[in-house]
This record gives structure tokens, C-alpha cells and sequence, in this order.
């Protein structure tokens, strides 16, 4: 991750993880959108509407989620699974790609709560996200079977940081666009799951696997 350059613009991007450009594989029919509407590939939806976040509450949360803690404690940093836990949620639980880094890590995960997580995202200006969309792709496999991912081309969100963090080292609340390809997924079932994510977009890539373990009620 260019840190000193992405800061300076607010251009950050993480995977999921990613979901850094955090963090895989979007698609799907019609043209991004810059009001964050979802634009779903063409697998069935393993997410209710009931139990789905809007577009930008899922990225503003998120990315709050993200920037919660220094690099030592910071869940997109983290390389084992150590992190996981920190600071989730009650309602739904976040999952993290990488800063550019290929990770495997090992989480528990409560039963009954959702869980979301970016194949590749960023917060940025309305063109880096456009510029970022146009090359944004990924994938998301949960013990074996592809998920569904949501394209959201770019969205004004609400972002909450804490000194120190690896993304916006500065601690503060501001607005910015966030853009990328999400999932999110029911509760899963207790016992072991295994989920591989990768995003990309221009020259940056990342790449996690994870082994999920919901325990029983």
C-alpha cells in the first residue's frame, strides 16, 4: 500500500478485507452507479434484504471498523486471525481483506450474526473511486461454492478513525466517497467454513483465506 500518497488524498484502499485496497470478483448486468446502488452478479442471493445493510452503512461501518485501531491491533493488518475479534459489531461481523498482502488467518465467528466483508474497496474523491471502479474485480469462495458480490461504484459515507491507524492515521470523523465490490452473508451455520477472497484493481491485489469457525449455540 502507498501509504504517504493514498493519506494525502484520502485515496485509501483496503480489501477487505478486505477486505489497503481490501478486500475479488464483481460483474453483473447495467452501469455503475454513483449512488452506491448494488449491481448483483448473476448467482442466486444467499442474503435476505431483511438481514442486508444499505450500501453506505455497510461502508461506513466498515470502514469505522477498519481504521479502530493501530497497525498492531488492526484487523486488515493482521496476518493470523489474531485481530479478528476487535471491536465488532453486535449485529453483523466484519471480515477483512489485506494492504497488498497474501494472508491465511483463523477466526471465530458468533452464531447468528451476518457477516460482510469487501472483495476490494476504497475511500476516496468521486474520481478516484470511478478511476479505481472501472479496473475492480474479485471473488469469494465459501467452502467451495462462489457468493454473490455487490458493485457499489461510489457513495458519500461517514467514516469515525482512531489516532494511529494504518489507513487515515489521524483520529477524527469525516466524510468521504467509498466505493467497491461487497459481500454480505446470513448467519453461518455452526462448525467449520472455509473462505477465500481476492480483489484487485489497476496494479494493486489481495488475497485471504480464512478459516471460519461458528461455534454452536
Amino acid at each position: 500500500m502507498r501509504a504517504a500518497s493514498m493519506r494525502a488524498r484520502w485515496s485509501v484502499p483496503v480489501a477487505g478485507l478486505v477486505v489497503a485496497l481490501v478486500g475479488g470478483c464483481g460483474g453483473g448486468s447495467g452501469e455503475d452507479s454513483g449512488s452506491g446502488t448494488a449491481q448483483k452478479a448473476s448467482s442466486p442471493s444467499t442474503t435476505t434484504e431483511a438481514a442486508r445493510l444499505s450500501s453506505g452503512d455497510l461502508q461506513g461501518r466498515w470502514w469505522t471498523w477498519a481504521t479502530s485501531e493501530p497497525e498492531a491491533t488492526n484487523p486488515v493488518a493482521d496476518t493470523d486471525g489474531g485481530a479478528c475479534a476487535v471491536n465488532q459489531p453486535d449485529d453483523v461481523w466484519f471480515l477483512a481483506g489485506s494492504f497488498g498482502t497474501k494472508e491465511k488467518r483463523s477466526c471465530p465467528v458468533p452464531a447468528g450474526v451476518p457477516v460482510a466483508f469487501p472483495l476490494v474497496n476504497m475511500i476516496a474523491s468521486e474520481q478516484d473511486c470511478a478511476d479505481f471502479m472501472s479496473t475492480a474485480k474479485g471473488s469469494a469462495v465459501l467452502d467451495g461454492e462462489a457468493v454473490e458480490a455487490d458493485r457499489y461504484a461510489g457513495e458519500t459515507i461517514t467514516v469515525t478513525s482512531a489516532e494511529g491507524n494504518p489507513v487515515t492515521a489521524e483520529a477524527g470523523t469525516f466524510t468521504a466517497t467509498g466505493c467497491g465490490l461487497w459481500v454480505q452473508l446470513p448467519a453461518l451455520s455452526p462448525g467449520a467454513h472455509t473462505l477465500k477472497i481476492r480483489g484487485s484493481s489497476g496494479d494493486f491485489s489481495t488475497e485471504v483465506d480464512y478459516s471460519l469457525a461458528v461455534a454452536a449455540r
